[in-house]
């Protein structure tokens, strides 16, 4: 970041002869009186840059030392990864310490490279031929992945299950408002969406989640079918852990895979910034939101990657765009594919296994507490919900001041909009166990919530 540098008087001076006035007054003078300031703002004392430091430090150290005594069961589409400290080592290398897609190929050819083979993994991961340089989170990506269905099919209905995440929902629902999207939402009905209970006719778009938010695994057949059934592209939310070890988007069928790769690298951070993964088939590459990065040949031959495909983006179609989205998330993508990198094939299947097998045992275990019960028989993959014989913000509340961050309560996810009927109430609770969470730390989570519902 720049310093910040004031005018001087003499620079003042000059721009008010440029523009032919004699003062500062005269150049706000269109202003109203009633909204100008007309007094000195009333702040403290300015410090100097050690003492500024010296606070931040303070700051920083207790905030880090509390979350440190956490233990992390939260999820909901925010996950306490393990982030391998060479990871963080070659993401924090200078040359990678950007938000943007070099628009200059001939001097940023290693971020282009890395960028590249960022696309190359998403693609792996969502098994669907074409990815993107990013989006900036999930519930933009999949905000430009109904963008692009309407284009592709010239109609604005979009039906989408309530097992998507509530939050990516209400960003769609608010987009909705100025692209004017007809946004139909499917209910639950046993953890499930009741595809049965809408009409898809016209619609563009079916869109599903896999897992769906509450972390069941839907058969996605019968979503597939529909999309068939209605000439509709089928999108599909899917988390990118789960396709270590379940079918990928593309097995599905699905025309479009979004998905959030915070999992990948990024630490929670207080919510952000995030990363959104996007991929879809070679006959939407045209639409395809954001920028992509390409392999070529230079002059001489060589190997070169560039920017490509620019004639879809905004600044070009103009008022026939899908979307005005002309960047990415350079950095968060570069972690995701060191991370990716690093972990290998394997790698991931093991993260995935472990993450299932710490919430199946997690389930076992706080289903034989005394008054709590599951909210659905379906099949699960990391994450899970349950019902508590209390106010669900309350036992999470007395969980928090034992150490335990124990998940999120549906009802507070889904504060504006349908939700399957079973997690209406605040007496539902939505938990997960990533890769880092031990034997000791699940008794010690049961433990807690024992006390805290007794």
């Amino acid at each position: 970041m720049a310093d910040y540098l004031p005018h001087t008087p003499e620079e003042v001076d000059e721009m008010l002869r440029f523009l032919g006035m004699d003062s500062l007054e005269q150049l706000f003078a269109h202003i109203p009186s009633a909204v100008r300031l007309s007094q000195g703002l009333d702040l403290p004392a300015g410090l100097s840059e050690p003492d500024v430091a010296a606070n931040f430090t303070r700051y920083t150290d207790a905030n880090r030392a509390q979350a440190s005594k956490m233990l992390c069961f939260a999820g909901a589409g925010a996950y306490d990864h393990e982030v391998p400290a060479v990871v963080k080592m070659l993401s924090s290398r200078s040359e990678f310490v950007t938000a943007y897609t070099p628009y200059q190929p001939e001097v940023a050819q290693g971020v282009l490279q890395a960028i590249f083979e960022y696309q190359t993994l998403v693609s792996r991961l969502s098994g669907l031929p074409v990815a993107n340089a990013s989006l900036y989170d999930a519930a933009t990506a999949m905000v430009e992945a109904l963008n692009m269905a309407a284009g592709a099919t010239g109609r604005e209905k979009m039906v989408v299950s309530a097992g998507v995440h509530p939050h990516w929902r209400a960003v769609v629902r608010t987009f909705a408002h100025g692209t004017g999207h007809v946004v139909i939402e499917v209910p639950l009905k046993d953890g499930v969406t009741d595809w049965g209970s809408v009409d898809c006719s016209g619609a563009a778009a079916i869109v599903a989640s896999y897992p769906n938010y509450l972390g069941i695994m839907e058969d996605m057949s019968e979503a597939q079918r529909l999309a068939v059934a209605n000439d509709a592209l089928l999108v599909l939310g899917a988390d990118p852990v789960a396709a270590g070890v379940l079918k990928t988007a593309g097995q599905w069928g699905a025309d479009v895979f979004v998905g959030e790769g915070q999992a990948f690298g990024t630490p929670l951070a207080y919510g952000g910034p995030y990363l959104g993964l996007f991929a879809c088939t070679n006959d939407l590459v045209r639409r395809l939101p954001g920028r992509i990065v390409g392999e070529t040949v230079d002059s001489n031959d060589r190997r070169a990657f560039v920017t490509t495909l620019r004639a879809r983006e905004q600044d070009i179609r103009r008022e026939k765009a899908t979307s005005n989205v002309c960047t990415n998330q350079t950095l968060m993508a570069v972690t995701a594919a060191i991370q990716l990198g690093w972990l290998g094939t394997y790698g991931l299947r093991e993260v995935a296994t472990r993450c299932a097998q710490g919430a199946h045992f997690l389930f076992d275990e706080v289903t034989k507490i005394k008054g709590v019960e599951p909210i659905s028989t379906q099949p699960f993959f990391r994450e899970f919900a349950y019902r508590v014989p209390r106010k669900a913000s309350k036992v999470l509340s007395r969980m928090a001041d034992n150490g335990i961050l124990g998940g999120l309560s549906t009802q507070a996810l889904n504060s504006d909009g349908p939700i399957d009927a079973r997690c209406e109430s605040d007496r539902v609770i939505l938990v997960t166990a990533t890769e880092r969470r031990t034997k000791a730390d699940i008794d010690l989570y049961v433990k807690t919530l024992t006390k805290a519902i007794s």
